[in-house]
């Protein structure tokens, strides 16, 4: 084990000279300090964005009664928020934010703080439900259908709403078109209400002045290192004592749930040889896309839809005025849509014929409308212009054999795993894969990543990642399934064979890996034990070297550590952990910091402070002026909703939702001792 390197002698200011200060914005958000936890808590503030309830069905609060008391989490007015609710709502958290990080857990997010904030996200929605009805605040239904229609993934191939997306959605999450409605219409009035709190963005400069001033401060110290290496490792470990040490940490050693799965490989490769497409249906293919491969006029079309006509026509006299169509709309808080290389055919259905007639009469640079298309005022711009050649049968035929070679393997994989799938219902996994003459494989006992513990220098095999998470979804004893590998319709059929559950690793098989770690903990509590006493020398007038040196150990030389405020606000990850140290002691004082993997101590005595004084300086003030703005309005309206919920009354069940936490958290895990 390596120990960490020292801050270089000086540590220097790294800041871009473009921007030689910090964002104050960083330093604001020094509060927050769980990503998850601060990306939840605002939740009603997001509500501004109108994220489409589709994606987060937020809207299912509860209603004013029914719920036995013991069930209630939260009392908002009227309206009771259960604990299945709460639960379902954590678990759907859980479940988004695992698109970002596949590793991420219940136990993970709840010690990120995202389960307090999922409990004050869904109070603040059903206060300010509450509140926007006290103020009989009302959404007309043309508002809320233009909301759900505009969802991009409820478009269907001619980027119009598509009905049936929609009541698939409505099936997948389990609600009718009146909740998602009701939802919707609840996001509005929301928006309504925080939307003109969450744009305030003025800032006194005297508001500004001191944490200006902050980001000049300086400050100057000492630094040492006691590395755990440096402390006699001792004799080695007996096992009289390497067995209670094991016991206590055994938690250390434990191997999670690992499963063994069977399976065989379905791929394309069998099967092309046989379905090559023949001379008369790549014919036929040519015949039924003609136009295609006729000659056409192609166009790339940015448009925007607006609400209401006023503003659609002073966003094209914008565009007509030399601003980018895109940043026009996005100024006004619209989103454009861009149609690349598009036929007037295709165009008349993803718009009206109206608006196709117009695109396609001007030439590019033409800016066209405000024309009334079917969910607004529309305005668009003819970005590019090519004419698309003919192409004979010959010069298509590459393309339309690879096609039809794709297509025709998609059917017959598709059939065959129908087949399988049928198969199953009277046959069993070895009988499938003779019958088809497929070669049965094993895994070894696999971990729900992948990963084989057994083989930890090994990488998990991407190609097994669909049929691992199939194999951790089943339940023992269950049959056979067929699976999806990729979209040539390749499949796998596989079952699982064995659960190895998780349980620690016995002693006699790890003894040197305890042995290790038994030794390794021995000396650095003798490295805290020099620390601690290094510490109170120099707390008691002891220069740090001389401590250091007291020692009797051999340690790296003391060294200057040096760095501004703004270094260490700028870039927080990047900061090392000792200079960030020195930025939270009191003049005069010495401290120690635990280095990461138990590599040793540092030693930090603060020697100097020197304050900053931003008074005059215009250019800091000014982008301090600016950083805080960017936040104070959601600061604002995170005080609106707290007054939200004082007006309209709200009671926290503590005991059921500390109970629903530890539920969710599954218990407290085992914390390692010496």
């Amino acid at each position: 084990m390596k120990p960490p390197r020292l801050p270089p002698k000086a540590a220097r200011n790294t800041l871009s000279k473009d921007r030689p200060y910090p964002t104050m914005i960083s330093f604001i958000r020094r509060f927050i300090t769980n990503p998850i936890g601060a990306a939840v808590a605002l939740g009603f503030v997001a509500l501004m964005g109108l994220l489409f309830v589709l994606s987060d069905n937020a809207g299912s609060l509860g209603g004013a009664g029914g719920a036995a008391k013991g069930d209630v989490a939260v009392t908002v007015g009227k309206t009771k928020i259960t604990i299945a609710e709460l639960r379902a709502a954590a678990q759907r958290d859980v479940d988004q934010y695992r698109q970002q990080n596949p590793q991420l857990d219940m136990a993970g997010f709840i010690a990120g703080g995202g389960f307090e904030a999922t409990v004050e996200r869904m109070i603040d929605s059903a206060a300010f439900r509450a509140y926007a009805k006290q103020q009989g605040m009302v959404i007309s239904k043309k508002s809320v259908d233009g909301i759900i229609a505009s969802q991009p993934s409820l478009a269907g191939i001619d980027g119009k709403f598509d009905p049936k997306k929609y009541e698939a959605a409505l099936q997948q999450i389990g609600q009718t078109d009146a909740q998602v409605r009701e939802d919707v219409t609840d996001q509005i009035v929301t928006r309504h209400l925080i939307v003109p709190t969450v744009r305030a963005a003025q800032v006194p400069e005297q508001l500004a002045l001191p944490y200006s001033s902050l980001l000049l401060e300086q400050r100057r110290g000492v630094i040492g290192f006691i590395p755990t290496q440096a402390v006699p490792a001792g004799a080695a470990p007996t096992d009289a004592e390497l067995t209670p040490y094991y016991t206590r940490n055994v938690a250390r050693y434990r191997v999670p749930e690992r499963r063994i799965l069977r399976y065989a490989l379905v791929n394309p490769a069998p099967v092309v040889a046989q379905i090559t497409p023949t001379e008369a249906e790549i014919a036929a293919a040519y015949k039924a896309q003609s136009a295609k491969y006729a000659p056409a006029d192609l166009r790339t079309i940015v448009q925007v839809v607006v609400a209401d006509q006023a503003a659609a026509t002073a966003l094209a006299a914008k565009v007509r005025g030399g601003t980018p169509i895109e940043a026009a709309a996005r100024a006004a808080g619209l989103e454009p849509v861009t149609a690349t290389d598009v036929q007037k055919d295709a165009y008349v259905k993803q718009s009206s014929v109206e608006l196709a007639n117009a695109a396609f009469a001007g030439k590019v640079g033409d800016v066209v409308g405000p024309l009334r298309g079917p969910l607004g005022f529309v305005v668009l711009k003819v970005e590019k212009q090519r004419t698309q050649a003919a192409k004979t049968l010959a010069e298509a035929t590459p393309e339309l054999k690879a096609d039809l070679l794709k297509q025709k393997t998609g059917t017959v994989l598709s059939t065959l795993r129908a087949s399988f799938d049928d198969s199953l219902a009277r046959d069993h996994f070895d009988g499938i894969v003779a019958k088809n003459k497929l070669t049965a494989l094993r895994t070894p006992a696999l971990l729900a990543t992948g990963a084989d513990p057994d083989a930890p220098t090994t990488q998990p095999d991407p190609a097994l990642a669909q049929i691992v998470a199939a194999g951790f979804a089943a339940q023992a004893g269950d049959e056979a399934q067929t699976i999806p590998l990729g979209t040539d319709g390749s499949f796998a059929l596989a079952q699982l064979d064995k659960i190895i559950a998780a349980a620690p690793r016995p002693l006699a098989q790890i003894r040197e890996i305890v042995a290790r770690d038994f030794i390794i903990d021995r000396s650095q509590r003798a490295a805290r034990q020099f620390a601690a006493t290094v510490v109170a020398a120099a707390n008691k007038g002891t220069p740090l070297p001389q401590a250091l040196g007291a020692t009797g150990l051999k340690l790296p030389a003391a060294r200057p550590i040096a760095g501004p405020r703004a270094q260490l606000l700028s870039n927080p990850r990047a900061v090392p952990p000792p200079l960030a140290m020195l930025f939270a002691m009191a003049q005069g004082t010495t401290k120690m910091l635990e280095a990461p993997e138990k590599a040793g101590f540092y030693i930090i005595h603060l020697d100097t402070i020197v304050p900053g004084d931003a008074r005059g300086n215009k250019t800091v003030i000014a982008g301090t002026r600016a950083d805080i703005g960017k936040v104070i309005g959601r600061e604002y309206a995170a005080e609106f909703g707290k007054a939200v919920q004082n007006a309209i009354g709200v009671t926290r069940n503590a005991a059921a939702i500390a109970k629903l936490k530890a539920d969710l958290l599954g218990g407290a895990s085992a914390t390692d001792q010496p």
